[in-house]
């Protein structure tokens, strides 16, 4: 979807795009003619909006059926979600700003912030590779983060898709970066706010990870490299509980599903570099084709697994080869 900008000082103009953006709302404001403006980029399910009201907007929202994440820049934000206590946000606080299934109200006073929004569904995708986690939906338990660590981790990995994947149009439209930036997105919500993530797997996940579940899911992953997927659509593929898939991994290969994955993918990043033509070939291309959305990073794992850097493989193969 191309970026998308909203700029006014009409406040029933205003309010109608808030409703079509997030879900339906009702507005005040302290000024006559108050000015609105919001930048939304969008990758897959997630969406990063960076937002700027020049007043004070009092709101009042109905669920919006996803995970909302802000941080604030400037400003404050008054915000009470229904059955909860009052909460102010303020300069460098990262949050969860409402659950997808609870309706919300406060103010947001003269503020420059962000909001990120995705799917639910994101979050299971990640816990289910999570070691011990219980067979139950996942969710947050909390606004603030665990620790003011997670909670600055949180903050680098939003500026991090917003600045460098989301404002790269050639990386952001690759499946594959779209596929493992939400996944690094919803596994660092995880890492920074409480949930209930990290229980106990049950006997017969255990008895369940043996050598056979283990081969059907290389063999899908070997097969389907190339397409977007997360430790849910392998664990279907090998016909078991996504928390056996993690301990076949680890008991017969020590890695996880997706590292196997990360291995693979990488093997096919070389094999391109290896045969592709530098004049048509470029590393941060191929990087992104598979799924690898920081060059630095990758060029660094390249390096561990193959010995030289990535430049050097593309560039051998141009070389003349004598008999």
């Amino acid at each position: 979807m191309e970026p998308l900008t909203f700029d006014s000082r009409d406040v029933g103009q205003t309010e109608e795009f808030l409703s079509k953006a997030y879900a339906k709302m009702r507005i005040g404001s302290d000024v006559d003619r108050p000015r609105t403006w919001i930048s939304r980029q969008v990758m897959g399910s997630v969406s990063v909006d960076q937002l700027q009201l020049e007043y004070a907007m009092s709101y009042d929202v109905n669920p919006l059926g996803k995970v909302c994440l802000c941080t604030v820049e400037s400003g404050s934000i008054v915000q009470q979600v229904a059955g909860g206590e009052q909460e102010v946000f303020g300069p460098g606080d990262a949050v969860l700003f409402a659950p997808p299934d609870r309706p919300y109200a406060g103010e947001i006073r003269r503020s420059h912030y962000n909001i990120v929004m995705f799917d639910p569904a994101l979050l299971q995708q990640v816990a289910d590779t999570l070691p011990e986690r219980r067979q139950q939906p996942v969710r947050l338990l909390g606004h603030r983060p665990v620790s003011a660590a997670t909670g600055r981790h949180l903050q680098r990995t939003i500026a991090y898709l917003r600045d460098d994947v989301l404002a790269n149009p050639e990386l952001a439209g690759e499946p594959l970066v779209v596929s493992t930036a939400g996944q690094l997105l919803a596994a660092s919500v995880l890492a920074a706010l409480p949930s209930n993530a990290g229980t106990e797997a049950t006997g017969t996940d255990r008895h369940d990870a043996h050598p056979q579940t283990l081969r059907r899911a290389m063999a899908f992953i070997d097969e389907h490299a190339d397409a977007p997927m997360g430790i849910t659509e392998i664990a279907t593929a090998a016909r078991v509980s996504a928390r056996a898939l993690q301990y076949a991994f680890h008991r017969h290969l020590n890695t996880t599903p997706l590292g196997h994955l990360r291995q693979v993918r990488m093997a096919r990043a070389h094999d391109e570099l290896k045969t592709g033509d530098p004049a048509a070939t470029t590393v941060a291309a191929t990087a992104a084709r598979w799924g690898f959305f920081h060059p630095g990073r990758f060029a660094h794992s390249y390096k561990a697994e193959y010995g030289c850097a990535p430049s050097e493989t593309l560039n051998a193969s141009a070389e003349p080869r004598h008999p």
